[in-house]
């Protein structure tokens, strides 16, 4: 298992600029809870399970199941 950044860094860096404006809290989420703040908790349960691979909710990280 591995988890890295999108290849798209277009993307990369404006999720990053988002996570600046929202104070670390995934910019694709309304509502600024501690279940939104980046490695999201949807995403770290996906990482968790070992069938899931793809990509987080805004597509910042991926995880591969290699």
């Amino acid at each position: 298992m591995a988890v890295r950044l999108n290849e798209d860094k277009e993307l990369v860096a404006a999720v990053k600029e988002g996570l600046k404006r929202t104070g670390g809290y995934c910019p694709c989420r309304l509502q600024r809870t501690e279940e939104n703040k980046c490695i999201c908790s949807e995403f770290r349960a996906q990482i968790d399970d070992p069938n899931f691979e793809g990509y987080c909710h805004c597509m910042l990280y991926y995880k591969s199941k290699d």
